[in-house]
C-alpha cells in the first residue's frame, strides 16, 4: 500500500514538472487556436490525476511484477534509449527494423515473425512518416546516400 503512495507521489512531481515544462512552450504567430501547449497541458494534467488516484486509494495489495518482467521492461528501456541514440547517425529504416524486431520478440518469441513484425513496421513507418506527415526523415545513414 506504501509502495503505491511513492509512486503515486513521484508520478504526481513527475507530472508537474511535465506541466511546468509545458508553460514554457512559446507560440509562433500562426497556430492553431488551443496552440502548441494544449495536448502536453492534457497529457500532464490527466497524469496528475492519476498519480493523487494513486496516492489517495492504493491497491489494497499490491502484486509487484516477477524479476523476470521487470528485466524485460529494463531491456525495453534500453533498446528504446539506444535507438534514440541510433536514429541521427544510422537513418531511420535500420533502427527501426531492429528496436521493433527485438520488442516484438519480447511479445511474441518467434523469429521470423519478429523479423517480418520489425521489417514490416519500418518501412510502413517510414511511408506514413515521410510521405503522409512530410517529416524530413532519412531512410539510410548520410554517408551512404550521400
Amino acid at each position: 500500500m506504501s509502495s503505491d503512495r511513492i509512486f503515486g507521489l513521484i508520478a504526481a512531481v513527475v507530472a508537474l514538472a511535465y506541466i511546468a515544462s509545458a508553460t514554457q512552450i512559446k507560440s509562433g504567430f500562426m497556430t492553431d487556436p488551443v496552440g502548441p501547449k494544449g495536448f502536453p497541458l492534457l497529457v500532464g494534467s490527466v497524469a496528475a490525476v492519476c498519480a493523487m488516484f494513486m496516492v489517495f486509494k492504493p491497491d489494497e495489495s499490491p502484486t509487484w511484477p516477477e524479476l523476470r518482467t521487470l528485466g524485460s521492461l529494463l531491456l525495453s528501456v534500453v533498446v528504446l534509449v539506444c535507438y534514440a541514440y541510433a536514429l541521427k547517425p544510422l537513418g531511420f529504416l535500420v533502427p527501426t527494423a531492429l528496436a521493433a524486431g527485438i520488442l516484438s520478440y519480447q511479445i511474441s518469441p518467434g523469429i521470423k515473425s519478429s523479423i517480418g513484425a520489425g521489417l514490416g513496421l519500418s518501412v510502413t513507418l517510414f511511408v506514413i512518416f515521410k510521405y503522409a506527415l512530410g517529416l524530413g526523415l532519412y531512410a539510410f545513414p548520410k554517408w551512404l546516400i550521400g
